[in-house]
């Protein structure tokens, strides 16, 4: 694709983003709706159009080499994945539930379920800043020192690689077949001689090989049939042709081509960068002193109109109120007066709220609040930065002439009007401390009137702004560097390198029945593909932006909650791996000996937090976290002390603020064992991951038997196999396959093609997930905040009325006693 498609690309997603804005900030804003279905069809057509804006946005900044363009479609993708994060959240609340099933809305836009997924930004780990890089550095060279020193030896004249292995199987199974061969060519030339000799077996032997051509033209014959088969199958569009399972050659010229754009775009910024110094210091060189000259000129004039308006010389505005910049604004010097004599007003009447006071506001808001009765979309904290955005680029390239700037490097008369703000700007505040001087000398002069009395009101006030004081947290290593602290924290195990997994790499399929069996109240399972969406909004799209992460509705903990095998722990992985993060494992038989006694548990905590602030983003994982709220410690584990951090950790869970990319995963397969009221105080989102259906064991087995090296044939009923694996879990279906396919069974396919049978052996050894212990999960999940939620409106019951009845069952009782 050329540039021109990129900018396509990125004009159509802008025109529907303006679109969007229109329809989510009208002239006059939208009556409150009552009924919650409407409301929340609202919300989800909003967001997969957003959706499908942020896909196309993000490939257009992938791919867009020119450097001020990327600047605005940036501020825009940042902006759209806030506002998706935003409507996500607002789902929630509306529907009290994590997953949400819109094949309706998919069907009215004319989209397929893939069109659902949550694209990674490639940018997250590309556009890391020169520390960030600096430090990941560090902590992998800690890492695979670490790794070195204390992993297994390995005895390369004893033990044997991977390739090396697979090349001598090879070689055996030559011999092998090489002898066959042989017997073969041996007994052929019995059989002549016998025939030769006349021998008073030959009329036998003759009867054999009539058996045998026959065998043979049958075999001949049911081959040609079935590659004939195959070849109508490919024609009808019932199968795919082999030759597609390979790489095309176009697909590689378009990878070489997407790597090349990228270091294009490099060049391209690395000139733009450079040009910004050299451009922003001839500006100051050129026209600096004639922006000062022009300034003073008309704060001067501003002093003297003010002067012959009210008959005294005006106060200067402050820095804090934005300084000469107010003097510029549109408006007369008797309004601006006002102005500012209001705002000294608010600040001296400026008094705390008493009780009286709140209480009249919060029954006037509840007042209102009944009076306007109805679902009302919530305030978004990105709607503003999307307007601007938008603002900008319909101000600078929606019709733009390129035609002479066909290489996309930057416009330099761009870059002028960019600094020329930015040195206005700086000259301004030399100029106000300057003419705040000459404004005390024309009061002084003129008006006599003295200065002290001002200046230290103007101090007082800055005093009073500035209130009580908060506590900061003790550094418990002040004096200590960040590499040694990564050391310390990787020697005890604390600090660990994530496992090379990706999102994509937690297969599963989308749920196509979700929709239809909620609207016969009946509650769906999630499928994994609906866990892979969920985990990349809550976790990977905010660690992986700071502006969205800071913006969007805060998330500090995620508890994994499911059977065992289904993936759990990789998705702790990818998550790190799609964003970057460090891992740090809080897990309690991990901590187990390390940092004993009360001080050293709040050392060790200091110190993760510490590092993990310092390099976030970051993920706190906590393995078996149903340990950490054990209704009744097991006697064996009594000596663990696996509840070590359930006092400490809530607290500095506390501490984590917009700022820090830094997040809390708990994963968990008997979450029943843990007081529930704890865990759902401990992490405010809560994931179900449950069995695969079918659609995702057809995948899984799809895909991991051809990860593994196996070739996939007609022989090979992935139907069949995956019908009857149901209550397996992905980790099952990696074991039996690993067990299955060994480096002989793979040298043997070319022979021998893979059959279901062979993995059902293997399969019938493992214990399933059982029907009973996913409904034991379900009726757990049932009673977390959310789950409770989710039943009283699946019940029709409003929160309201739920609310308000054991309220009433409470005064009750207080009134019979």
């Amino acid at each position: 694709m050329s540039q021109r498609t990129y900018n396509q690309l990125w004009a159509d997603a802008q025109a529907e983003l303006t679109q969007l804005l229109a329809a989510e900030l009208p002239p006059e804003p939208l009556c409150p709706e009552k009924d919650r279905v409407v409301f929340f069809q609202r919300l989800a057509v909003l967001y997969v159009r957003y959706l499908q804006v942020f896909r196309d946005l993000e490939v257009a900044y992938d791919q867009v080499v020119h450097p001020q363009k990327r600047v605005v479609i940036r501020a825009n993708l940042d902006g759209v994945i806030g506002r998706l994060l935003e409507l996500k959240n607002e789902m929630v609340e509306k529907e009290f539930s994590e997953y949400h099933y819109m094949d309706d809305v998919l069907h009215d836009l004319k989209l397929t379920p893939g069109d659902l997924e949550i694209p990674i930004p490639l940018h997250f780990i590309s556009e890391c800043s020169k520390d960030v890089k600096q430090r990941k550095e560090m902590v992998s060279k800690i890492l695979s020192t670490m790794e070195n020193t204390e992993g297994p030896q390995l005895d390369m004249g004893k033990e044997m690689s991977r390739e090396d292995a697979v090349k001598l199987m090879q070689v055996v199974e030559r011999a092998r077949q090489g002898r066959l061969r042989a017997k073969l060519n041996q007994e052929s030339r019995n059989m002549n001689r016998m025939y030769r000799n006349k021998d008073p077996q030959v009329a036998d032997v003759e009867s054999a090989a009539v058996c045998i051509q026959k065998f043979w033209k049958g075999y001949v014959k049911r081959k040609a049939t079935k590659t004939d088969r195959e070849q109508e199958e490919i024609l009808l569009g019932m199968a795919i042709d082999p030759k597609y399972d390979a790489t095309l050659p176009s697909e590689i010229t378009a990878q070489e081509n997407e790597s090349h754009t990228r270091v294009v775009q490099q060049e391209h910024e690395e000139l733009y960068q450079k040009s910004i110094v050299v451009i922003a210091t001839s500006l100051k060189e050129v026209e600096g002193h004639d922006i000062s000259q022009t300034m003073k000129d008309q704060i001067r004039q501003w002093f003297f109109e003010c002067r012959d308006a009210t008959g005294t010389f005006p106060d200067y505005p402050e820095d804090e109120d934005g300084g000469s910049a107010l003097i510029f604004a549109p408006k007369s010097p008797q309004q601006l007066m006002e102005e500012i004599a209001a705002k000294e007003d608010e600040e001296a009447n400026a008094k705390p709220k008493g009780k009286d006071e709140k209480g009249k506001k919060d029954r006037s808001k509840t007042e209102e609040e009944e009076e306007e009765a109805g679902l009302k979309m919530l305030p978004s904290a990105f709607l503003a930065d999307l307007v601007v955005g938008n603002k900008m680029y319909d101000d600078y390239w929606r019709n733009r002439d390129e035609s002479k700037n066909y290489n996309q490097k930057h416009e330099v008369e761009l870059v002028k009007e960019e600094k020329r703000k930015d040195i206005e700007a700086e000259i301004r505040l030399q100029v106000d401390e300057q003419m705040r001087q000459e404004l005390a000398e024309w009061k002084l002069s003129v008006d006599k009137e003295k200065v002290g009395k001002a200046k230290a009101n103007a101090k007082k006030k800055k005093g009073s702004k500035s209130g009580k004081k908060k506590k900061k947290e003790k550094d418990l290593t002040a004096d200590r560097t960040l590499e040694s602290l990564c050391k310390e924290l990787t020697g005890q195990g604390l600090l660990k390198q994530p496992d090379h997994v990706k999102m994509k790499d937690f297969l599963g399929d989308y749920s196509y029945l979700g929709t239809t069996l909620r609207q016969n109240d009946i509650e769906p399972m999630p499928s994994l593909s609906d866990v892979r969406q969920v985990l990349s909004l809550y976790a990977v799209l905010p660690l992986g932006s700071q502006f969205v992460h800071e913006k969007a509705p805060l998330i500090k903990a995620i508890l994994l909650a499911g059977p065992a095998g289904v993936g759990k722990k990789m998705l702790v992985h990818a998550i790190c791996q799609e964003t970057g993060a460090n891992l740090f494992d809080l897990s309690p038989l991990n901590t187990v000996g390390r940092y004993p006694g009360k001080s050293g548990l709040a050392m060790m905590l200091h110190i993760v937090f510490k590092v993990a602030r310092l390099l976030q983003p970051s993920v706190i994982w906590i393995g078996e976290a149903e340990k950490m709220f054990y209704k009744k410690v097991p006697k064996e584990e009594k000596d663990l002390d696996p509840k070590r951090l359930k006092k400490d950790l809530p607290k500095f869970l506390k501490l984590i603020k917009g700022e820090d990319r830094v997040l809390i995963i708990g994963t968990t397969d008997d979450p029943l064992s843990a007081d529930i009221k704890g865990l759902c105080k401990m992490y405010s989102k809560i994931i179900l991951i449950p069995r695969p259906d079918y659609g995702s064991r057809f995948i899984l087995w799809k895909q991991l038997i051809q990860k593994h090296g196996g070739k996939l044939t007609t022989a090979l009923n992935l139907s069949s196999l995956s019908r009857i694996s149901d209550g397996y879990t992905p980790g099952h279906l990696v074991r039996v396959i690993q067990t299955v396919l060994t480096k002989r069974r793979l040298l043997q396919q070319a022979k021998r093609p893979l059959t279901a049978v062979e993995f059902i052996e293997s399969l019938a050894r493992i214990d399933p997930v059982f029907q009973e212990e996913e409904e034991a999960l379900k009726s757990w999940y049932a009673k977390t905040p959310l789950g409770k939620k989710r039943i009283k409106a699946a019940t029709g019951q409003d929160e309201e009325e739920a609310s308000a009845k054991p309220a009433k069952g409470k005064d009750a009782k207080k009134k019979g006693k």
